[in-house]
């Protein structure tokens, strides 16, 4: 299967929808643009983190671009109509555009991180699509965000299991059971039960969901080795201590991962197991903020439409 098509891949394609001069709405310029550009239905279902398909947010930041050139114009909120300016890039660019090609645009309005690096010196302008690494090159400024974010949590969560191992197993049972509070458990009239851990008898907490403590869930959080593998024995001893308690679901934690076997059989069972492994866990505890503080915040900001609605001719 062929890549991706960048996102400045996406600008001549939407030039020649919009070249009948008609008026389109922001949202229908992705999927006929896919259409020419041959994007398959495997690429299509590709989807950034926060859920907007990858082809989509490539042919908005298209649209962005070329509204930045005034090869476009917005006559009406998230509604964009051809410009001259628009025909004559498509004619002298039938092949394509770069982000490259549009500073040459008299009047093109080059983003502020661009501008202040052109500010001070011609070595210190960002290079190009022409120059810049062809894996930073197809990705559009909120796939660079959303993927570095990415990396940043993947780094995070790779700590995360380091630290959780190398704690004692106290320690894990309680983090486990924090994150079990953080994400909203037991509820209003709940409450959360660390088992002692001399006699436990193989249940490390206790959820009761209500105040009656009717709907009870429990839990077990062991640490193994990042690199092992949690068998069908040990989850067939869980699934044994929940059938001794009387309980009809459990979640199982660990910092390692579950063997193929392990999962097949807590899928079979006919009391409710949850496996959460490693990968999992530290990812919740980063969603969560448990065992992790942000260290900074980013702001992305958008035009207001309607603050700009009433002046519009």
């Amino acid at each position: 299967m062929t890549s991706m098509p960048t996102w400045e891949e996406f600008m001549v394609p939407a030039l020649r929808l919009l070249a009948d001069g008609d008026i389109h709405r922001g949202n229908t310029v992705a999927a006929p643009v896919a259409d020419a550009l041959a994007i398959t239905p495997e690429q299509r279902e590709k989807l950034l983190p926060s859920g907007q398909p990858r082809f989509a947010n490539r042919a908005n930041w298209a649209l962005s671009y070329l509204y930045r050139a005034g090869a476009v114009e917005r006559p009406t909120r998230a509604h964009y109509r051809i410009t001259d300016v628009g025909r004559q890039l498509l004619a002298s660019h039938p092949a394509g555009l770069t982000e490259h090609d549009l500073r040459a645009v008299p009047g093109y309005v080059i983003p502020s991180n661009h501008r202040n690096a052109a500010s001070t010196s011609p070595a210190s302008v960002p290079e190009s699509s022409s120059t810049i690494p062809a894996e930073t090159a197809a990705l559009s400024p909120t796939e660079q965000i959303e993927e570095g974010i990415e990396r940043i949590h993947e780094e995070l969560a790779s700590e995360l299991l380091g630290r959780l191992h190398d704690q004692d197993p106290a320690f894990f049972e309680d983090a486990v059971l924090s994150l079990l509070e953080a994400m909203g458990y037991p509820g209003t009239d709940g409450r959360i039960t660390r088992t002692q851990l001399s006699r436990d008898g193989g249940i490390d907490g206790i959820v009761d969901q209500d105040a009656l403590g009717l709907s009870r869930v429990y839990v077990q959080a062991k640490r193994y080795d990042l690199d092992a593998a949690v068998g069908r024995p040990t989850v067939q001893a869980f699934a044994g201590a929940l059938q001794g308690n009387g309980a009809n679901q459990g979640v199982f934690f660990t910092t390692s991962r579950f063997s193929t076997d392990a999962r097949d059989f807590a899928e079979k069972l006919p009391t409710r197991v949850v496996l959460i492994d490693g990968a999992r866990l530290a990812s919740l505890m980063i969603r969560y903020h448990v065992g992790v503080q942000v260290k900074k915040t980013y702001e992305i900001g958008e035009i207001d439409e309607d603050f700009f609605a009433g002046t519009e001719l």
